[in-house]
């Protein structure tokens, strides 16, 4: 059992398809109405159907007041680390605090080199935004930035503004390296889909992220587990990932918390997104924070 008693805490994937925007705004609002934590939003900018993902986080935050944002994830090999702290900290002003960065490595070489990036693979992938990291998180500290490598040349930039809250650093890794860059760097790990890492291999992920961060003389209970959820809510639904009525997601989304150790959950309505946002906000988050609590208390 992987329970670290973290604070649950529960988002909702935004589509970020021009041709949903209409739809995106409402569930946007719903989420927040319905008292969602978290609004994500994927970032895949070649994909000619995608907004950008930072303007659009840039227009939803300011089309409400209480929901947080995070890039689920920011591609680094796209944006560059310090213009990445320049925007997340700018927008935290101007949201008092409601943004977080979750960033990544570039999963997709190949789309990555048709927009002019790198297109880093491997290792080289790993050691750059394990470098990454620390630009980031120097230059949301403020200050000077420096730094020459083979990965970058920053000679002597201003940073500034230092956000009002701190802006977390959550890093979405899958293989052995990255995880262990996570623990020993970021303030939270996101999972990818859980088609892509399914919950039998939850744990051995979670472990690489202890160690490492135990290693670095860090407490793994502090850092974030976020899980991405894809499925159906609904007796007779059908669909990719998690499909059952409500009883079943709530004993799921229970059991991944107590045993795997995720403390915050991202639900992608894999159809009919109102309807599940509605059914995920209304029955089953209460029910999972009540469930949670009650075994954490011994109930």
């Amino acid at each position: 059992m992987t329970d670290y008693r973290r604070p649950l805490s529960f988002g909702v994937s935004l589509d970020p398809s021009a041709g949903a925007w209409t739809q995106t705004q409402h569930l946007a609002r719903t989420a927040e109405d319905s008292g969602l934590d978290y609004l994500a939003v994927q970032d895949h900018p070649y994909q000619p159907g995608h907004l950008d993902a930072w303007t659009l986080i840039t227009h939803l935050s300011a089309a409400t007041d209480r929901i947080s944002f995070f890039t689920d994830v920011a591609d680094l090999q796209l944006r560059a680390p310090v213009m990445l702290a320049k925007a997340a900290a700018s927008l935290s002003v101007l949201t008092d605090g409601r943004i977080q960065l979750g960033v990544g490595g570039g999963g997709i070489p190949d789309a990555i080199a048709s927009m002019g990036g790198p297109a880093r693979r491997g290792q080289d992938m790993v050691a750059f935004v394990e470098e990454s990291l620390g630009l980031l998180r120097t230059a949301m500290a403020g200050g000077i930035v420096q730094l020459h490598s083979a990965y970058h040349a920053v000679d002597g930039y201003r940073a500034g503004p230092v956000p009002p809250k701190p802006v977390e650093l959550w890093l979405g890794a899958q293989k052995p390296r990255m995880l262990a860059v996570t623990g020993r760097l970021a303030d939270g790990w996101i999972s990818p889909l859980n088609i892509y890492v399914p919950p039998p291999e939850v744990p051995s992920r979670q472990r690489i992220i202890d160690e490492a961060a135990s290693g670095a003389g860090r407490d793994p209970r502090a850092l974030r587990r976020v899980y991405n959820v894809i499925g159906v809510i609904g007796a007779h639904g059908e669909g990719p990932g998690l499909v059952g009525d409500v009883r079943r997601w709530v004993d799921t989304l229970t059991e991944w918390a107590i045993e795997l150790g995720f403390d915050t959950f991202v639900f992608w309505p894999a159809s009919d997104p109102e309807r599940q946002l509605a059914l995920f906000a209304d029955e089953v988050v209460p029910a999972v924070r009540e469930r949670v609590d009650a075994v954490r208390s011994g109930r």
